[in-house]
């Protein structure tokens, strides 16, 4: 999250931005000499040049001796004791600065708001704002800016609509605090509605063409996964700065668009001549390659890095990690780790979720145990990543004792990631109803990805009643998703209760929901190939069909069985097997076969989890092609090699 929110405009720094370090004067321009006249400029350029040195101590004292403080000699002080994290001297200034008569100044008003956000004193903040009378612009805005940094964004938009009421008009800082107001605590709908609104504000009053407001609406529309909206107001910006193209990157990238953020990249190493990416952007480019598999990709952009001199950015090092990995060069990635002169607890987190995604179980505890070693304490992702990688790897006690030290040995209590990694853990382990007994148990609400957890469980295990508990309470918390309307519906396919499946589908219907289509990605010589479910516009289309049908009658004589199973419709097998044929992983791994060079890795990616089928064809295929695939879905990555799969056929 802090390496895409939009940085609000640099403003002069008598505004709102003091400067964290205050500049250092030559010591021998402040040495203080008892012939120094004691007038008022005298005092108050003493006092200002030790707030500067930062010799705060003698310059607050200094302030009690000069009668007539001047406006400069205020603001240095108020930007001291922001720099000195001190409230109580904070509180004392603002009642020297009142009793002064300098309570209604705007500008002092303005820095009084600042230093108190910036000390954690919203209290009083609104103090400072409600006593002040001729309210600025700028007073209004450094409000904005401490509401929304302290996550009060329902706050915000009250005092917004008082301020529109008093006929200021909002300038590009009140604009670009109010958006971000909007994403500063929860991703609500009432906010995304908000925003909208805020959105037809900026177009009303003819900001549209400003950079930093659109921008900062492009990383709204982001936070809320309106990837559309974002993509819209992207598309009318007439000026666009690195910091707009990493912002729309990144929300494609973060919202299921890998492909989309490839595209959009090389677009602007196309369109941009006086900007270049920078850690921001390559960060998100990492991630889309990561989601792709695309190593070839990765490997062009890891070049780029070097020579760019970004391979010392912290955050760009630990998503190089997490690509090698997640493109199966589990080495690389360690390798890059181990190489690496600095780490965080970030890096940690992502060679144990490398190894998890992988099935390495044991080797992921294995890390996180050298990580605890070597003094760095984990963070609450980290045993998502860790818990994560037990379920993968079936290690059901040892995850189990990995939540129980979350509390007792970190002090870090569990949050619904936590719960939801629990259920999966056991779940897959069909010891259902110890997962069902922690939900019951659970001291905080279960959400979506707990409920979610168990239904997909359900559906390894085929365990109708508590599918069907688990479903209730998922179309009460999700009534729009329908992939669990579909879950539900292969749970009750695979038990033949074929009168429940028409039902299931009959709701998805009548509710307007369409399933997720599956979609596979395959990268053969540094491209990237599409292919959907569905009949689609390919060159190849035809050939790979027919390669297809071929290639499962030769399988069929060397001893596989389609697992018709799978498919949902009560249908004759042969219709069954068509269908089959039909799955985005078979056309991309079809189009692997007939187009990669001779011993060239087949690497496919999958925006669902793996069928049965297609991981059983994929086996045979290693085997009696003699080719090494590799296949990434939403669980794990499933590394194919002469007739076996790496997650022992456990996913």
């Amino acid at each position: 999250m802090w390496a895409f929110n939009t940085p609000p405009p640099t403003q002069p720094p008598s505004l709102f931005n003091p400067p964290r370090t205050p500049p250092k004067l030559p010591s021998s321009s402040l040495t203080l000499n008892p012939s120094i006249s004691t007038s008022t400029h005298n005092n108050n350029q003493l006092i200002q040049s030790l707030c500067k040195q930062g010799n705060f101590k003698q310059a607050f004292k200094l302030l009690s001796q000069e009668p007539d403080p001047s406006q400069r000699t205020y603001e240095l002080l108020i930007l001291s004791c922001a720099h000195q994290n001190s409230l109580s001297l904070a509180q004392s200034l603002h009642s020297h600065i009142s009793e002064n008569g300098f309570d209604q100044d705007p500008f002092l008003a303005t820095k009084l708001i600042s230093m108190y956000a910036a000390l954690d004193s919203l209290d009083d903040a609104r103090k400072v704002f409600d006593k002040t009378r001729k309210r600025t612009i700028f007073v209004w805005n450094a409000l904005f800016r401490a509401l929304t940094l302290a996550s009060s964004g329902e706050e915000v938009f009250g005092l917004y609509r008082k301020m529109n009421r008093t006929g200021i008009p909002s300038d590009r800082f009140t604009y670009t605090y109010v958006l971000k107001a909007c994403v500063a605590s929860e991703c609500l709908v009432s906010l995304l509605k908000k925003g909208k609104e805020i959105h037809a504000h900026i177009l009303r009053h003819g900001f549209e063409a400003h950079v930093y407001i659109m921008t900062t609406l492009v990383n709204m529309y982001a936070m809320f996964g309106c990837v559309s909206h974002a993509s819209f107001v992207f598309g009318k910006m007439p000026v666009r700065n690195v910091v707009s193209w990493s912002a729309m990157i990144a929300c494609y990238a973060k919202n299921g668009k890998a492909f989309e953020a490839l595209e959009l990249f090389r677009d602007m190493m196309v369109e941009t001549h006086d900007s270049f990416p920078n850690s921001v952007t390559m960060v998100s480019v990492l991630q889309a390659c990561a989601a792709l598999a695309a190593l070839e990709q990765g490997k062009l952009i890891h070049a780029y890095i070097l020579r760019r001199g970004l391979d010392s950015v912290l955050p760009v090092i630990n998503t190089l990690i997490t690509m090698y990995s997640r493109c199966g060069k589990l080495e690389l990635g360690q390798r890059i780790f181990y190489r690496m002169e600095k780490r965080d607890v970030v890096s940690w987190n992502s060679l144990i979720s490398s190894y998890g995604v992988h099935g390495f179980g044991k080797k992921a505890m294995q890390i996180f145990q050298e990580m605890i070693d070597q003094g760095v304490s984990p963070s609450p992702v980290t045993f998502v990543s860790v818990l994560g990688a037990c379920s993968h790897a079936g290690l059901v006690e040892e995850g189990k004792r990995l939540f129980e030290s979350m509390r007792k040995e970190h002090g870090i209590y569990p949050s619904v990631e936590h719960y939801a990694c629990m259920v999966d853990l056991l779940g897959r382990a069909n010891r259902l109803e110890e997962a069902a007994k922690i939900i019951d148990e659970m001291r905080i609400e279960p959400g979506a990805k707990v409920w979610g957890s168990l239904l997909g469980s359900c559906r390894i295990h085929c365990n109708v009643e508590l599918a069907e508990r688990a479903s209730s309470r998922l179309f009460q918390l999700e009534p729009t998703n329908a992939g669990n309307y579909v879950l539900l519906a292969d749970i009750y396919a695979e038990a033949k209760m074929w009168d429940e499946v028409k039902r299931v589908r009959k709701l998805l219907e009548t509710r307007s929901l369409q399933k997720i289509p599956g979609r596979s990605w395959i990268e053969l010589k540094r491209k990237i190939y599409s292919f959907v479910s569905v009949e689609e516009l390919n060159p190849q289309v035809e050939q790979i069909q027919s390669f297809l049908i071929k290639l499962s009658a030769e399988m069929k004589e060397k001893g596989y069985m389609p697992q018709t199973k799978v498919v949902l419709y009560d249908l004759d097998e042969g219709e069954k097997e068509q269908i089959l044929l039909g799955h985005s992983e078979k056309r991309a791994l079809a189009f692997g076969l007939i187009n990669a060079n001779k011993g060239e890795t087949i690497r496919i990616t999958k925006n669902l989890r793996l069928c049965e089928d297609c991981h059983s064809f994929t086996k045979f295929i290693s085997k009696f092609a003699n080719k090494e695939i590799l296949v990434r879905d939403v669980n794990r990555i499933h590394h194919f090699q002469n007739g076996v799969c790496s997650c022992g056929d456990y996913w």
